[in-house]
């Protein structure tokens, strides 16, 4: 079943980038940077996998001759959709050709995590670049997998920008804490760890228990709130987003576009029910 567009419009912010460049523009006129997607992920096919390549290449000089100076905008991607399920090396060598036009226009390229089966693979890729782009590039980490806390060690002994969320992504027991309380005492520890040891890192959510944490470690630590930023999803919590911004702390919304949206829609719905709600409104007037 082919569903109508209208429903993700909440959380994406077009089909295509000239519909979704509008809201880069609104969300940096209101004091916030953007992280920009092309959605689509599990390409099996080189073909398009080339062709997403060139398509993150052309999307990168769109939104850098867009930025303006003071804003933080850069691109992210899954490593699925450059060829990873295809051959690492075939993935390596689409991600190089894209990391040389980035670090040509200094636009940072965030890599996602996607399900636990790829954060092997994920992160040995994302080493192989940095060594050679280590100002250009850096990885996002999930909570709630268990193998996060030797992982956030190894990106803080490199210094790296790390995304750090809670995770989207349903995972077994034996990979993942289950618990929410469990999950986010793991979020708080590891957000400290990156704060401490890491230039500028993210911090993905939309929990306030978890913002209280930061913002107070940040100002008990003495950590300037030019060394990290917070990070939320388009069409969440807006008037946060931007009150967070006039509050002085760095904040970069995730914004999503293209085709492909269903299963980031759909990884949305099983987050909240909140979001759950909004659809069934929709529908109801539609």
């Amino acid at each position: 079943m082919q569903l109508p567009f209208f429903l993700a419009r909440r959380f994406v912010a077009g089909e295509t980038l000239d519909e979704a460049l509008p809201a880069v523009q609104s969300l940096n006129d209101d004091g916030l940077h953007v992280a920009l997607d092309l959605l689509g992920e599990h390409v099996h096919d080189r073909d398009v996998a080339r062709q997403s390549r060139d398509t993150y290449i052309e999307l990168v000089r769109t939104l850098d001759a867009v930025t303006p100076p003071e804003r933080r905008n850069r691109i992210s991607i899954k490593l699925s959709m450059l060829g990873q399920l295809i051959d690492e090396e075939f993935c390596l060598k689409n991600l190089r050709a894209l990391m040389e036009v980035a670090a040509e226009h200094d636009m940072f390229v965030r890599l996602d995590m996607e399900g636990s089966d790829l954060t092997d693979s994920t992160l040995s890729i994302f080493e192989t670049m940095h060594a050679d782009f280590p100002d250009h590039i850096g990885p996002v980490l999930q909570a709630m997998l268990k193998r996060t806390d030797r992982d956030i060690d190894r990106m803080c002994e490199l210094g790296v920008s790390v995304r750090l969320c809670k995770g989207a992504y349903g995972e077994p027991a034996a990979r993942a804490y289950q618990d929410m309380d469990v999950i986010r005492a793991r979020f708080t520890d590891y957000m400290q760890r990156l704060l401490k040891h890491t230039s500028y890192s993210g911090i993905a959510t939309h929990d306030d228990s978890l913002i209280r944490a930061t913002k107070q470690f940040a100002a008990d630590e003495s950590i300037s709130r030019d060394r990290f930023e917070f990070q939320m999803l388009y069409g969440l919590r807006p008037d946060t987003q931007r009150e967070m911004a006039a509050d002085g702390y760095n904040m970069m919304v995730y914004v999503p576009y293209g085709t492909e949206w269903f299963p980031y829609f759909y990884r949305r719905l099983r987050e909240r029910k909140e979001n759950v709600f909004f659809v069934l409104k929709n529908l109801m007037r539609s």
